[in-house]
């Protein structure tokens, strides 16, 4: 047991090493500046700096939809798999796992003939209005429903498990029994017991949106990632101090989330 013991926390220091090294070594780069020794000047630029603020907002815009519809997707498709719709798992399965698979440099190609087709095909139109609409700058929808793509096999987990660990049949007929229609029983007797899921399912959407760099760039906008690496070749401290920066607020978020889903009411459960 002792050796098992020893074992466990040998691998977690590797891991504490494999982080925080690189973690470690890009706060020296952006605080020690050579000829003027320890300075934060690299983080008391970042919200100065032009493109920073709007990039955020783009970002974390493009997350809230991102957000609100893959769950509008997928929480009712989960819970129909789990009510009654089971011999439609292995295709419902297959469907959310394909992001993985599909590189996302032939994703945004995909993407990109489709937006070149459009009008070309349909300027005369009512739909080309639309092609030109979801390719806004100021908000391009068009990232949205491929963000909403990539984030499908992570969302479709994190619900999964979150609906094995709920008798989502008893719930719903519960709910039914005292008079509810089926959206009124899937939101106010489903939905309250899979808080946790639901957040880690956010919580991960959300981190993939703000990571996200190949679709944007090649489709042409600047979220928050793009604006990261542009930034980096004229002002490389801001840039690492601007990513440090953005990793440690995932990191606070994610230790809320944890504290914040350990605290669900057991009643709510139940």
């Amino acid at each position: 047991m002792a050796r098992l013991t020893l074992w466990r926390w040998g691998v977690l220091g590797l891991a504490a090493l494999y982080f925080l090294v690189p973690l470690a070594a890009s706060v020296v780069f952006t605080i020690d500046v050579p000829g003027q020794g320890i300075t934060f000047d690299a983080y008391t630029r970042i919200f100065g700096t032009e493109g920073f603020v709007s990039s955020l907002l783009l970002s974390l815009g493009l997350a809230a939809a991102t957000i609100a519809l893959v769950l509008l997707l997928t929480v009712p498709a989960a819970v129909a798999l789990r009510l009654g719709a089971a011999r439609w798992r292995p295709v419902v399965e297959v469907v959310c796992s394909l992001p993985l698979v599909v590189p996302p440099i032939a994703f945004v190609a995909g993407i990109g003939t489709v937006l070149k087709w459009g009008p070309e095909h349909l300027s005369r139109t009512p739909l080309f209005q639309t092609f030109v609409a979801i390719q806004n700058p100021d908000f391009p929808f068009i990232l949205v429903l491929a963000y909403v793509v990539m984030a499908l096999p992570f969302v479709f987990r994190a619900l999964d498990s979150g609906l094995r660990s709920v008798d989502v049949r008893t719930l719903v007929e519960a709910a039914r029994s005292c008079g509810a229609n089926w959206p009124q029983a899937l939101i106010r007797a489903v939905l309250p017991n899979l808080r946790g899921a639901l957040l880690n399912a956010s919580f991960l959407t959300l981190a993939l949106v703000l990571g996200e760099f190949t679709v944007a760039q090649l489709l042409g906008f600047q979220p928050f990632a793009v604006w990261i690496v542009n930034v980096s070749g004229s002002q490389a401290q801001l840039s690492v101090a601007v990513s440090v920066l953005s990793l440690l607020v995932t990191w606070l978020m994610l230790l809320a989330l944890a504290g914040f889903g350990g605290r669900i009411p057991k009643d709510s459960r139940s």
